[in-house]
């Protein structure tokens, strides 16, 4: 749910990978899709979101932690020195999304230091930590395979940080790199 981390997909800025998770519920559906990334917060995107909850694509409940996990590695792609520094600034204790309802992404603090919920954001955001602590910074992200993964009705290309020298190359040294980067 955090703000000041944009990212850009498929030539799209979207101000938040929230905004972008939100959207891919509705890959056939582009005008949602642009209701929820023109959004200026997290929550309002997720607050649009739920109103088309009759709209979601099928398989997104087999889909949804592997879209999240994407948006994640997305949005450290592109914002790597401020991301990865929060992560780090975790050091190694759990990293837990508290709730008072989710047990999904989240886990409920029944009292007396007792957490009941899967906590799958905590997981997938302890599993960055961990690649920034043990890899190089990376600076592209594949697409996931998976079917009917469009932005705009355009299939999701690789997403790279714009910032980088990857925009430099020529067609074949990029093709090149980009088979070497991360994903």
């Amino acid at each position: 749910m955090a703000s000041g981390y944009t990212i850009f997909v498929n030539g799209v800025m979207i101000l938040s990978s929230e905004a972008l998770y939100q959207a891919l519920k509705f890959t056939s559906y582009p005008d949602i899709q642009h209701k929820i990334i023109s959004q200026k917060s997290p929550m309002t995107a997720k607050m649009i979101s739920r109103k088309h909850n009759d709209l979601v694509r099928p398989d997104w409940n087999d889909i949804r932690i592997d879209v999240m996990r994407w948006c994640l590695m997305v949005k450290l792609s592109q914002n790597w020195d401020l991301f990865s520094e929060v992560l780090n600034s975790t050091g190694d204790a759990p990293i837990v999304e508290y709730s008072t309802k989710d047990k999904v992404w989240a886990a409920i603090d029944k009292g007396n230091g007792t957490l009941e919920g899967a906590n799958v954001l905590g997981r997938l955001l302890m599993e960055l930590r961990h690649i920034v602590k043990t890899k190089d910074r990376f600076e592209c992200v594949r697409p996931l395979d998976i079917p009917d993964f469009l932005l705009y009705e355009n299939e999701i290309e690789w997403v790279c940080d714009e910032t980088n020298d990857i925009f430099d190359l020529g067609e074949e040294e990029a093709e090149e790199h980009r088979h070497l980067a991360f994903a």
